[in-house]
């Protein structure tokens, strides 16, 4: 048996700087996600983009991400975890910069996949660095840390975002984001020792290009198909090829020795249980970290900071909830916690969806529930992930867990956008009578992604109107499936009985 170059464990203090290295980096990605979608309205101006282009800006990044996580956390385990996320960190504050001066949104959307690929290393490589360096009690609680500093940077990315947007314009935000990644990469070098797994096998190319081929197919089905028509030939081509790329990507995972993805895992009722969990917090949070910012600032008129401040109800509990969830499973099990997370957070978007967004106090109550219940089951999924199978294969495992995450992301902010396009285009059919259906859709795109300044003031209010009706039956949808997978996901995480 061959044994990993670093197998010493470090002392306590030298553990210290590892966590700091890789919580910045956990900060700066939530930061560059809600940072983004703040600044979207914004870029479009300035780069003169259509709506097809501007639902890029945060597609680029969420695909690129998501289809390379798994290949990462194999990338990790062979050539190792500290290569792995100074390579990610680096890169994530080369491209972050260049973003800053990106000249055209051609050059922007490249730029934000590219930035997508740095981020998937850096995720994947310091998620597994971490569960070396940690176990058995300090491994959850540092790993809650680790999903609290996410909190942080979706708690207070919208604010911080907004200040830098109306300040110094959207090019600060990207240049902020450099900063922190700089900054993650030299506490790494330094203080984060190198590991590997002995046995892990080479890349599995064949799988990478099959499973990112199927999300960016999939994806890219869901964005054209309002435009195109669901039974258009882009779109129908593009399902197939989803379909085609899915099928050949389990078909090698089944015969693969050691597969990037154990596909055999999903057969466990728990292991298939903890991937729902970011499914339901991408429905119930994640999905409306994107959407609320361009209501508020595009639809409704607020500045960027006034709408940042909105958002910190729906946000700041994320700090708070996950440190506790560790404490709360003193008197009730991981399963019950998560789905009564669920629960909360499906109330919290019914009783939105009844209210006109503004700020007013039963608003940010509505918001506070949503993030309080989300807040549950986010403390205890990163930690619950990383137990399924034995350390050595942490790189596989956190690979698995944050592709259902970021994927998730990815193809629900694209159905979120695409229901809340087609949800709009039906109202604006009783409006706008003398409009050609193409033109009633185009414009329903447009306004889905809160840009109506440039519209015609003649129409504001009836587009206007068809948005807030649309976007609460959004909410009213979420709603139900966040209590759906909170009801699957309290059977499948329910404790195991004793033998």
């Amino acid at each position: 048996m061959h044994q990993s170059p670093a197998v010493a464990m470090p002392t306590a203090s030298g553990r210290y700087p590892v966590v700091l290295a890789i919580c910045l980096a956990a900060l700066v990605l939530p930061l560059s996600f809600t940072g983004g979608a703040v600044a979207t309205p914004a870029i479009g101006v300035a780069l003169r983009a259509d709506a097809m282009a501007m639902a890029w800006i945060t597609n680029a990044f969420m695909l690129s991400f998501g289809s390379l996580l798994m290949a990462a956390g194999a990338l990790a385990d062979r050539y190792g975890r500290k290569r792995l996320f100074l390579a990610g960190v680096a890169g994530f504050t080369l491209v972050s910069l260049l973003l800053a001066g990106a000249p055209s949104i051609l050059w922007f959307d490249g730029l934000r996949a590219a930035q997508g690929v740095a981020a998937a290393a850096a995720l994947a490589g310091g998620s597994a660095a971490l569960a070396q360096e940690f176990e058995g009690p300090a491994r959850t609680r540092v790993f809650s840390l680790l999903g609290t500093t996410f909190g942080l940077g979706l708690a207070f990315g919208p604010l911080l975002a907004g200040i830098l947007l109306d300040e110094w314009g959207w090019r600060a935000i990207f240049l902020g984001t450099a900063m922190l990644a700089g900054s993650a990469a030299l506490v790494a070098w330094k203080w984060l020792r190198e590991s590997r797994d002995p046995q892990a096998g080479r890349l599995d190319v064949p799988g990478v290009l099959s499973f990112s081929s199927t999300l960016i197919a999939f994806t890219s089905a869901i964005i054209l198909g309002p435009r195109q028509g669901w039974a258009s030939l882009a779109a129908t081509s593009l399902f197939l090829l989803a379909a085609f790329g899915l099928l050949l990507f389990v078909r090698g995972q089944l015969r693969s020795q050691r597969p990037m993805l154990d596909v055999r895992l999903f057969r466990l009722p728990r292991f298939l249980g903890v991937q729902l969990l970011p499914i339901g917090t991408c429905v119930c949070y994640i999905v409306f970290i994107v959407l609320l910012p361009l209501r508020l600032i595009g639809v409704e008129g607020l500045g960027a900071t006034q709408a940042g401040l909105i958002l910190l109800a729906l946000t700041l509990p994320l700090l708070v909830v996950p440190l506790l969830t560790a404490w709360l499973t003193r008197w009730l099990s991981a399963g019950c916690l998560c789905a009564l997370g669920f629960l909360l957070a499906a109330a919290g978007l019914l009783a939105l969806s009844h209210l006109p967004v503004g700020g007013e106090w039963p608003v940010l109550l509505c918001l506070i529930v949503i993030g309080v219940g989300t807040g549950l089951p986010w403390g205890l999924m990163d930690g619950l992930a990383i137990g399924v199978v034995p350390r050595e294969r942490a790189g596989m495992v956190a690979g698995i867990f944050n592709t259902v995450r970021v994927a998730s992301e990815g193809v629900a902010l694209a159905i979120a956008f695409a229901l809340l396009s087609a949800l709009i285009e039906r109202q604006l059919t009783h409006s706008l009578v003398g409009w050609s259906a193409p033109a009633r859709l185009a414009l329903a795109q447009q306004v889905a992604l809160g840009d109506l300044k440039n519209l015609p003031l003649a129409t504001s209010g009836v587009l206007q109107r068809a948005y807030l009706h649309s976007f609460d039956t959004l909410l009213q949808g979420a709603s139900l499936v966040t209590a759906l997978i909170g009801l699957v996901t309290l059977v499948m995480l329910r404790p195991a009985r004793p033998s």
